[in-house]
């Protein structure tokens, strides 16, 4: 699982396209770049999205446009407006 980690931190690192919040949402920004690199992204209900494998098993997501009380039972996209750039923060 922690190459697969890797590989979402990559993808939300260095993404095919950059976020433009005027254009659009940090949610679906975050999909796009995903199934872009070829993940499998599905609803998920109380959550954002989830990335599921081919085995079944499922990463569920929330967004952010804050990396203040963030719960870290949960995999997070959250989105700097200082910086201008948005990181993946993994549950612990």
């Amino acid at each position: 699982m922690t190459q697969v980690f890797k590989v979402i931190e990559d993808v939300i690192n260095n993404p095919p396209i950059p976020h433009e919040p005027h254009k659009q949402s940090l949610k679906n920004w975050a999909i796009y770049c995903l199934r872009d690199r070829g993940f499998i992204v599905i609803y998920a209900q109380n959550f954002d999205f989830a990335v599921q494998f081919k085995s079944g098993e499922k990463l569920y997501f929330k967004v952010s446009n804050s990396a203040d009380d963030l719960d870290n039972q949960i995999n997070w996209v959250v989105w700097d407006g200082v910086t201008q750039k948005a990181s993946f923060v993994k549950q612990i």
